[in-house]
């Protein structure tokens, strides 16, 4: 399973989103500048957010996007899979594979679903808050380097 750029440039456009005030207005033409991200590419990537009910959406000339929820309430897992068409480790795994008459004794399909499993575990145990604390701490470093 490989996340794509889509799937990056998500958490980066969240990111974003974070480090403003929660309830502050962003404009997808900033983040793009920001990010150093097309803005056209941005516009699908915030589409399959907003549709998750991730963000918030203004129209008009004082509009932009917004967090619907503190980056505490949201998980890497969650974002990455409201933009990623697939997030299953192989094609014989997971709930859009097909029927296998032989995973009851397929040892592949064992190792498949521990791994399934491991990166279910890290992608939904990192929060969007630990993202911008360990962007901060980043920050930091290269501030005092």
């Amino acid at each position: 399973m490989i996340i794509s750029t889509r799937g990056k440039n998500a958490l980066k456009l969240m990111l974003d989103l974070a480090e403003a005030k929660t309830k502050d207005k962003v404009r997808l033409k900033d983040v793009a500048d920001r990010q150093n991200i097309s803005e056209k590419y941005l516009e699908q990537i915030v589409s399959g957010l907003h549709k998750r009910g991730l963000v918030n959406s203004v129209r008009g000339k004082n509009g932009g996007y917004s967090l619907r929820y503190t980056p505490e309430e949201y998980t890497v897992g969650q974002i990455v899979r409201a933009v990623e068409s697939n997030m299953n480790p192989t094609d014989c795994f997971g709930e859009n594979s097909a029927p296998c008459p032989n995973k009851s004794t397929c040892v592949n399909y064992r190792l498949w679903g521990r791994l399934d499993d491991a990166l279910n575990d890290v992608l939904e145990g990192i929060t969007l808050a630990d993202m911008l604390s360990w962007q901060q701490e980043i920050y930091t470093e290269n501030i005092n380097i």
